[in-house]
């Protein structure tokens, strides 16, 4: 937003919120991103609220997932693209931007991630500028395959767009 400040996490684990977690990175840390263990372990020590696996759990992720399980319809191909047949297969994000009372913005994005991806796989949700950024003129939350995000540095340059060239 307008002060520069960012906060992420990925691979988190356990933690009902993870906007909360990510914003808890951004005002009691000295850090912009945290993940995996580290993340939850953060999350958890400043009173976060967990739910165990099943609160995760929808029947229809499940379903998408052991029908795609045994494939690579999630993977990247050869040449860096992402298998099209699968793109009507995407769940799980939800983004939000926010003007408050005194003109400031803000942006969150949060997502429950590609289903049938490689382990260790992080998206443009938690990259600072990829899927998600606020500053003083525009604020951005928007999500589609992370891969294009995060090399586009889509929501920053959309951001960039409207601060040098007034587009709207």
């Amino acid at each position: 937003g307008h002060d520069g400040q960012a906060g992420a996490v990925a691979q988190l684990r356990g933690i009902r919120n993870p906007v909360l977690a990510a914003r808890a990175v951004m005002e009691s840390s000295n850090h912009v991103m945290l993940a995996g263990d580290g993340a939850s372990a953060f999350a958890r020590s400043v009173g976060l609220e967990t739910a165990p696996p099943e609160y995760f759990h929808t029947d229809a992720r499940w379903q998408q997932l052991l029908a795609v399980r045994d494939t690579d319809a999630s993977v990247l191909d050869h040449d860096g693209a992402h298998k099209l047949a699968f793109a009507d297969k995407k769940f799980g994000t939800v983004g939000a931007v926010a003007l408050d009372r005194d003109g400031r913005l803000a942006a969150a994005t949060s997502t429950g991630g590609l289903t049938n991806k490689r382990w260790g796989r992080v998206g443009d949700s938690p990259v600072v500028g990829a899927g998600t950024w606020a500053d003083a003129h525009c604020a951005v939350s928007g999500t589609g395959w992370g891969e294009y995000y995060i090399r586009a540095v889509a929501a920053h340059d959309i951001c960039a767009r409207v601060k040098y060239a007034g587009e709207s």
